[in-house]
Formats: C-alpha cells, structure tokens, sequence
C-alpha cells in the first residue's frame, strides 16, 4: 500500500503539472503499476492479489457515497427539483435506450462485434448508466467550482447511480431467470427498501448516540462508524446495495442533522488526499488495457454510444428545465466519468452464478471493463473541461452575494401589499435557513423598519431589512423574489416593484450589509442590462447566473479583491 500510495502520489503531481485532474494521473499510475508487475501485485501470476484490499476499497465508496447522499440535503433542493427530475429521467430512458440500440444494430457490424446480442447490449445500457460520485466531486472541488451546473451534478450524480442499480437489476432479473417483468420490479423494490432501511438505521443510530453518549470529539469517528456499518449490513443481508445503504445513510443524517456531515468530512479532510489517491491508483490497477484490443472496435462503439446517450440526456432534460445554454451544453459531457458503482455492477455480471453464459459474461467483462478504463481516463478531464468552459471553475472564492443561492431565489414574486410580500418571502427565508429568531417576530422588526423609513429604493428594486441581535446569528442571510409583472407598492418614483430583497442581518455584519445595499443600488442605477435581465429572469437558476457571472462582477464581487482595494488586508 505504501508502493502504491507514493507511486500515485507522484503520479498526480505531474499530471497536475500537465494542467490535468489529479485523480487521472492516480489512474493512470494504476495501469502501469499493473503493467509492472510489482512484487505482490502480479495479476498474471496472482489474479486475486488485489482482493485483498478490497476492504479499504469498500470503504472509501462507502464514504463517497455517504459524502454524495449528504449534499441531498432537502432545505437547498428548492428550486432544483424539476432540473434533477427531468436529468433522471433521461437517464432512465434516453441513455440506456440510445446505448442498447446502438450496440444491437451496429455492435455486430463491427469487426469482432459479431458476438454482440441483445443480452449484452442490454446488461452494458445499464451498466452505462452508473456515473462516478466520487471522481466528480473530486474534480469539482480540485477546480473550486460553484455554479447552477455544479450544484446540478453534485444533487444528481448520487441519484443517477440508484438510477443505474435499479436498471441493471431489473434487466438482469428479466433477462436471468425469464420470471416477467413483475417480479423483475419486485426485486428492485426489495433492494431500496432493505438498503433504506439499513442506511436509514446506521445514520439514526450514530445520530442518537452524538446527542447521548458520544462527546464532540469523537462525531467524526462515529460518522465512520456509520458508513463501516451500513456497507458490512448491505453485504450481509446479500444486496448489491453498499454503495445505495451508505448513500440513504448520508441523506438522513445530512437533513436530521446537517452540521454532523461537516464533522464527518472534516474528520477525514487531514487524510482525504491520501485516501483518494491510493483508492483510484488501486482501481487503475484493476482495470486491465490489455483487453481493449481483442474488442477495440466495440469498446470504441460503446464509449461513444454512452457519450452520445449522456448528451442527448442532459441536453433534452435541461431544456425541458428551461435552464440557460450553459448548463444545456456542457451538462451531457460532465457527466462522462464511469467509476465505482459500474465496476461493481460488472462484477455482479462476472460471477459464475450471475445466471448468463459464459459468453455474455466474457463479452460484458471485456467491453465494459476496457471503455471503462478509456472513461476513467478521459472523463476526469471530460469534466474538468465542461466546468471550465461554462464559466464555473474557480469560482469558489467568497463573494459578496453568496448567501443568495438558487434555493434562496424564486420568481413569479406575488403580493397585494408590502406585509403580504414580506410575509411570503419570509417563508421561503425560514425554509432555506437555520434562524434563531421567532417567525413573526422577524417580520413585525421587518414591518417596523419599512414603516420607520421606506425600502423601497426605486428603479423597481425593494430591499426590506431587519438587524439581527447578539446571538441571533452571525452571517447575512437573505432571499430574493422577483415579478416580471411588477408589484404595485407606494415608490419614491411612482415605479412598480420587480426586485424585493428581503435580508436578515447580524449586528457584527452590518459593513456588508452596506455593501450589498450599496452594489445593487449602484448596479440598478448604471446597469440598465443587468436589470432587464434580473427583472425577467425565467426562472431561480437563470437570476443566479446573472448575478453570478462575471460581466455583473461590479455588483457581486470577490470580497478577498475588495478587502485588498481598501488596504484591509496584508500585503
């Protein structure tokens, strides 16, 4: 382990150099560190050497995967909802669809694509399905990306893998023991629901015992315990369901107790480069390039049939969404990275007792494994590009308009009067937000400021405001509504109101509270294109964006930048 965590190590750092994600060069270094054939790590003479550290294998999926199901967090969804709907459907429908048909009718064209059959095509449309949590957040966070195309991969990737067990179990039921589609779908539901249960038992516990015996010291070591818990039961009671058990286990923990996920991820933050990289330089070892050239052909032909399935996709579904071209475009090809769940489902197929021919066993292996490796490879780099091409990349630095995230955003503002709006951005506020303050009592100090001196700032714009007492919090919170119609309140300027920003801010954030007052003052004052384009924003994902870009970098800049203009920091 140590050979492999030094080689990969080194390996990362010069593909880092290359401008390249680091988690391609950990892969890369696997392949030829099995092309070395290293003491006790010889495949050829060893086939099984690598099993034995399929435990630390196991575990770190299991944290990647509780790590995806916590960013389920239900709270930051709003807004989200029918994007990640539409995505999941594509990839119910579309991509297996579009990679089946494309293997059955060309596969055997192909040279040495003769033994292509339906039943092959349609195990590998499943398989193509499975995305890779783990690589994808990676690569996110390697290029400090923020955006509405991040925050769309990051809430779909974990829903696209049980998208993609689901398939494949209900396909190999059908296609393994010919009992009909009934009992086809009973398995499915069989394997949610005892993974739920496991994954939903091991987070409660760990939830009971950090507010009963557990000390703070010891939160991330329980949440360890956790996800240890929830792959050992998942195996145990025979699913293939690890990777779902530790995602549902992530998900209620994360929406029980949200602040117990950052301890988690904070307790394994100190060693998270050397768990990667020794987890993806292992799994390049395990993928073996020299099968790829006794089915060159169709791998070629199932790598670009899942490409294709992904952007038709993610292209069809975000339009549907209605999101911006950003997001339609570079979506499909983000989501290229083929990982952990994949590998497993094709080992589930390689089995003696998986129910198919050695034939199709054989076939599946060997195209599935071989395009897996090409993916492994180029989609790292495949995401790195989309999210650098869409603008999204570096894009993590604080900001002074961070607080309003989609889920913090809603268009199609309603309201007879000034309370009745308040009221109901106030809702929406209490819903995205932890607040320490009553409801009601926020809303009559909120009332009582607009009475005391009009908010309504002119130019369409309103921002209703209240301070925050010691220990009612201590950042700027905030939501924004939006009417394209206009809202018909008293203005200074006798205009209708399209843009109410309702903020909630402590005493110790009082200077940015100005500055937020003061950017968008400016900016709807000088900007008359960012206001045509905010004032009709279609829909929460479309205002982010145009707040968010950085053309609009005057009205919502890096605060880091500003603090150095004003001398307030060092150097």
């Amino acid at each position: 382990m140590a050979t492999v965590l030094v080689a990969g190590i080194i390996g990362g750092e010069i593909f880092a150099l290359m401008k390249m994600p680091k988690v391609t060069g950990w892969i890369a270094t696997g392949i030829l560190l099995r092309r070395m054939a290293l003491p006790g790590m010889n495949t050829t003479e060893d086939p099984a050497c690598l099993d034995r550290f399929l435990p630390y294998m196991h575990f770190v999926l299991g944290f990647i995967a509780f790590t995806v199901g916590a960013t389920l967090y239900f709270a930051s969804l709003r807004n989200t909802t029918k994007r990640i709907g539409y995505l999941l459907l594509g990839e119910l429908l579309l991509t297996p669809v579009i990679v089946a048909v494309l293997l059955y009718f060309i596969g055997p064209l192909v040279p040495g694509g003769e033994v292509m059959t339906a039943k092959p095509a349609l195990v590998l449309a499943a398989i193509a399905i499975a995305g890779a949590p783990g690589t994808t957040v990676l690569v996110i966070q390697e290029a400090r990306a923020r955006g509405i195309l991040t925050r769309t991969l990051l809430a779909a990737i974990g829903l696209i893998d049980m998208i993609a067990v689901a398939v494949f179990v209900f396909i190999t039921t059908i296609l393994g023991d010919a009992s009909g589609w009934s009992h086809a779908l009973q398995s499915v539901l069989i394997q949610f629901t005892v993974t739920l249960a496991i994954g939903g038992s091991c987070g409660i516990l760990a939830i009971l015992l950090t507010r009963t015996l557990v000390s703070p010291a010891f939160l991330g070591p329980t949440m360890v315990a956790a996800i240890l818990g929830a792959w050992g039961f998942a195996a145990g009671f025979g699913t293939s369901g690890g990777i779902l058990a530790c995602t549902f286990a992530g998900i209620v923990v994360t929406n029980v107790r949200h602040d117990l996920v950052r301890s988690g991820e904070a307790y394994l933050q100190t060693i998270g480069g050397a768990l990667f990289a020794l987890f993806y330089t292992f799994a390049g070892m395990r993928l073996d390039f020299g099968l790829v050239p006794q089915a060159a052909a169709l791998v070629a032909l199932y790598f670009f049939a899942r490409l294709i399935g992904k952007c038709a996709s993610a292209s069809t579904a975000m339009s549907l969404a209605g999101v911006t071209k950003n997001v339609r475009g570079y979506l499909g090809i983000s989501l290229l990275p083929h990982g952990g769940v994949a590998v497993g489902l094709i080992l589930l197929i390689s089995g003696e007792n998986s129910g198919f021919s050695e034939e199709v066993r054989t076939l599946v292996n060997t195209v599935g494994l071989s395009a897996l490796a090409i993916n492994q490879l180029l989609g790292p780099s495949a995401t790195r590009f989309a999210l650098e091409r869409s603008g999204e990349a570096h894009k993590d630095r604080a900001r002074l308009l961070d607080f309003l995230q989609e889920h913090r955003i809603t268009v199609g503002l309603t309201g007879d009067d000034r309370e009745a709006t308040v009221r109901e951005l106030t809702s929406q506020l209490y819903a995205t937000s932890k607040m320490e303050v009553n409801q009601e009592e926020f809303i009559q100090r909120v009332m009582a400021r607009d009475a005391e001196h009009s908010t309504c700032l002119g130019n369409g714009l309103m921002i209703p405001h209240a301070i925050l007492e010691d220990g009612e919090g201590r950042e700027i919170r905030g939501v924004l509504g939006i009417s394209p119609e206009g809202l018909n309140f008293d203005t200074p300027d006798g205009r209708v109101v399209h843009a109410v920003l309702l903020l909630a801010t402590p005493e110790v954030e009082r200077s940015r509270h100005l500055q937020v007052l003061s950017a968008f003052a400016t900016a709807i004052t000088r900007d008359a294109n960012l206001v045509e384009q905010l004032y009709h924003a279609r829909s929460p994902a479309h205002a982010y964006e145009i707040l968010h870009a950085d053309k609009h970098a005057d009205i919502n800049y890096f605060l880091e930048d500003a603090a150095d203009q004003a001398g307030l920091r060092p150097g």
